[in-house]
């Protein structure tokens, strides 16, 4: 009939398009979830952090048995070491004097006693005639000043004497110290030398000056009376350091290291003398460790590809079907107007207003340690290893219910509608059945646990009306240790308890629901949860707020949730983050520089966080961290040795400790106060306060 059909647009509802939204978001969760159950089933050494970790531990054992053997005397106290190390390039100063096997002559200051130390040292048996000679600058020329000449019999391969300084005057002088071995002392004339006493020479320059401490005078390390002081200018070549010394300044440069950072541990070092080389190699040796072990752990741990990283939408939907599913379970009404999710850059925030009804057999404690526990067992799932931040509060008319005392319970639900008219002659026989109920269910209990050696029971409450017969328990086990060696679940006490009350009263209870609560004394909200690891806000006792964080499996996740390993690595992630606009804008060589310049707490760790937050590639993080690292520690090493000199010249040595106390002191308060800034933002009360203000404005105040 040619009628044209007229097609009109149906306008789409808003519901439609939001439930096309949540099915595509359930999809994607669906393949996501598919992807990492997959993925948790790989096989150690299936990926390069696992062949990277397995060398970081290979080496960190190998470098343990180098230190302990050191230091230990295993490998010997030869001085071969710092000997060829001292002729080759990682020795920027002149070679070391080998004290092996040859006499040598070692020349110290005591300042507090106003003496030089004058020693001789691997000498062959004899006497031995010691000569020294100090001369003072004059003009151009040096001119002697005093000499002494001492005889004495060499013990245990050395021989000594003291070269007074009290009654020389402020200038440069220079000391000249020799040493000749005879077979006697009586006749030097008609005497030889013996084998290998040959005659031992040495020259120091040093200047005398009067200390009284100066301007840091008022320091405890720093004496305030004068004296005269030595300080020695030209030392001549140093003595090699054997490697039973050089193992015992490992563990000491480590131990500094660790405490106070880098600088502290050069500045150390550099003060004792120890080889330049020596050092950069220890620091390196630990930044190694430290990046070969634990940035593997943290990357198989926290890496996400792109495709499987949950988004905003992807977390509120996750959490709302776990909280749909929970509610059902525990019987409790969710008011949704009000719920509140926030996934903060710290932390993803969950508020749960519920109202209880008929069946909820939960208190607000236990509501909120089994919603947790879903939560993050789903979240383990997906690797979101977040904070989780969870708030329950109850709301309505049965928000009174006490479940520890009974009170409450068995109550009508909202609106429940009350007869007026009663027939008290029933009332009053109904009253005394459920008190006999109540009493044979309480010598039920008291059997229970007068019968179990494990555990035994704290408090318990019982109550009762037609319909209901609830039990609430508090119960401690027995055992010593009972935290870690009790391996009975709650769940567990509480069907044995239902059991046994339910045949012991089978015929009592006719009609009536029995159930039974039970709460482990020891037990905590992060046991009952089910958490990996937990903060808490520690403002006050009132202030009960914790974060939770999902469990991670396999040793290294364990070891990264331990509560030392776990404060730390938050700690650094949150000094990460606070740099990670920096990296995203110079990519690989800024995280090179932010590593290598002394920045505070700018290490190797820090730095490879920055780049597992900025999602840079493995090998590239890694790459430049150890740059980054190794150009630090040689750094520092072959300055230090400069700094401390430059301290000397100027007369600043009082300084140099000083030094070494403001980098510990300031390293240990950049980490404290990074520590309070993250706890304050992690536990800011802005969304709580809206929180409690929405709940008071629809339903007043409780």
């Amino acid at each position: 009939m040619g009628e044209e059909l007229e097609q009109v647009d149906e306008p789409i509802e808003e519901s439609d398009v939001e439930e096309k939204a949540r099915d595509k978001i359930a999809k994607e969760l669906e393949q996501i979830r598919r992807r990492k159950t997959k993925t948790n089933k790989r096989r150690f050494l299936s990926n390069k952090e696992d062949y990277v970790l397995f060398a970081g531990i290979g080496y960190g054992i190998l470098f343990a048995i180098l230190l302990v053997g050191m230091s230990s005397g295993i490998f010997g106290s030869s001085t071969t070491l710092d000997h060829k190390a001292s002729q080759t390039f990682l020795d920027t100063g002149e070679e070391c004097l080998n004290i092996e096997d040859e006499p040598w002559i070692l020349i110290f200051p005591e300042n507090d006693a106003e003496y030089l130390d004058l020693s001789a040292r691997n000498l062959p048996t004899g006497y031995s005639l010691m000569n020294y000679t100090i001369m003072e600058y004059v003009g151009e020329s040096w001119s002697d000043v005093v000499s002494e000449e001492v005889i004495a019999q060499v013990s245990g391969a050395k021989s000594s004497m003291k070269a007074p300084f009290d009654e020389l005057d402020v200038g440069e002088y220079r000391i000249q110290f020799t040493v000749e071995v005879y077979n006697q002392s009586t006749d030097l004339v008609n005497a030889s030398i013996v084998d290998g006493g040959e005659m031992l020479s040495k020259n120091i320059d040093f200047e005398l000056e009067i200390n009284s401490g100066g301007f840091f005078s008022f320091l405890p390390f720093v004496d305030s009376d004068s004296h005269r002081e030595v300080r020695i200018t030209e030392p001549g070549p140093r003595t090699c350091w054997t490697t039973k010394d050089l193992g015992d300044w490992g563990y000491l440069l480590m131990a500094a290291e660790l405490g106070g950072g880098r600088e502290t541990a050069m500045l150390t070092g550099g003060t004792a003398g120890i080889p330049a080389w020596w050092m950069a190699f220890i620091s390196l040796s630990l930044s190694a460790v430290t990046l070969l072990i634990i940035y593997p752990v943290m990357y198989k741990i926290y890496h996400q590809d792109t495709d499987d990283i949950l988004s905003r939408n992807h977390i509120a939907r996750v959490v709302e079907d776990i909280l749909g599913k929970t509610s059902k379970r525990l019987h409790i009404d969710i008011d949704w107007e009000l719920y509140k999710l926030e996934s903060r850059e710290l932390s993803i925030d969950i508020m749960v207003p519920y109202k209880n009804t008929d069946g909820t057999l939960s208190d607000s404690k236990d509501i909120r340690a089994e919603i947790l526990r879903e939560i993050l067992e789903e979240f383990a799932i997906f690797r979101v290893f977040k904070p989780v931040q969870l708030t329950v509060k109850t709301i309505g008319v049965n928000q009174a219910i006490d479940f520890e005392s009974g009170v409450g319970i068995g109550a009508g639900a909202e609106g429940a509608n009350v007869e007026e008219d009663q027939d008290y002659a029933s009332f009053f026989s109904e009253l005394h059945t459920l008190s006999r109920v109540e009493d044979e269910v309480r010598d039920s209990l008291d059997l229970f646990f007068a019968r179990r050696s494990d555990v035994k029971m704290e408090g318990a409450v019982v109550t009762s009306d037609d319909r209901v017969i609830f039990v609430s328990v508090i119960y401690k086990p027995t055992q010593r240790f009972a935290f870690f060696r009790f391996k009975k679940t709650t769940d567990e006490v509480e069907v044995e308890l239902y059991h046994y009350i339910s045949e012991r009263n089978e015929d009592l209870l006719g009609s009536q629901e029995l159930i039974v609560k039970a709460r482990n004394q020891v037990s905590t909200l992060a046991d009952r949860s089910g958490a990996g690891r937990v903060e808490s806000a520690n403002k006050d006792k009132n202030d009960d707020r914790i974060v939770a964080v999902a469990k991670q499996d396999g040793l290294g996740g364990r070891m990264l949730q331990t509560n030392f390993i776990g404060n730390t690595l938050s700690t650094v992630e949150y000094m990460a983050n606070e740099k990670r606009e920096m990296i995203n804008k110079w990519g690989f060589w800024g995280l090179i520089v932010f590593v290598w310049i002394p920045f505070m707490a700018s290490g190797v760790l820090v730095g490879a966080m920055l780049g597992l937050l900025s999602r840079m590639q493995f090998t590239r993080v890694l790459a430049a961290t150890f740059i980054g690292g190794a150009a630090a520690s040689i750094t520092w090493a072959y300055t230090a040795e400069g700094i401390v000199k430059f301290m000397h010249q100027y007369k600043l040595e009082a300084v140099i400790p000083l030094m070494i106390i403001v980098f510990v002191g300031a390293a240990f308060l950049h980490v404290r106060s990074t520590k309070v800034r993250r706890q304050t933002e992690l536990f800011e009360d802005t969304m709580l306060d809206n929180f409690h203000a929405d709940v008071i404005a629809k339903y007043g105040e409780h």
